[in-house]
């Protein structure tokens, strides 16, 4: 069965260790993860083998998402997999790279294997469109607080 891969590329106004502290520092996902009800008090997001347990509002019910860090290169990668019920488990890439002009050269990648039959179905037609979405409003979500502490 074949691998769905999407991927988001972003420039952030903000230089390569301001932004990575920020993003994986899991007390500000709330400020910039698309349908994030909570993160749990019991999520650690550090070193490989830290799980973070989040409730997330997918399709206007919530459900628990439980990540799984499997690699953190500071301010270059961080591998993470997710595991939600009623979605097929996935592989995340967060990639960050100084982009030469003082900005975060931000890359995010979600690679997940549909499910058999009719579930796989719509893995293969919808959840690419949805997680797509979902990565473009992370990265505006970014954007703008970052534009805004600026301006702040």
């Amino acid at each position: 069965m074949s691998v769905i891969r999407v991927e988001v590329s972003r420039r952030l106004a903000v230089g390569l260790r301001e932004g990575f502290d920020y993003i994986t520092d899991l007390d500000n996902w709330p400020e910039y993860w698309p349908g994030l009800v909570r993160v749990e008090p019991d999520s650690r997001w550090s070193a490989p083998g830290d799980r973070a347990r989040l409730v997330l509002r997918l399709l206007g019910r919530q459900t628990e998402m439980t990540m799984t860090l499997r690699r953190i290169e500071p301010y270059r990668l961080v591998e993470y997999s997710s595991v939600q019920r009623g979605l097929p488990d996935a592989r995340h890439e967060r990639h960050f790279a100084d982009d030469g002009r003082g900005g975060l050269a931000y890359r995010l990648v979600v690679e997940l294997s549909p499910r058999p039959a009719l579930p796989g179905l719509l893995d293969r037609v919808l959840l690419p469109r949805a997680v797509k979405r979902a990565l473009r409003q992370t990265v505006a979500n970014l954007e703008e607080g970052f534009r805004s502490r600026d301006s702040g």
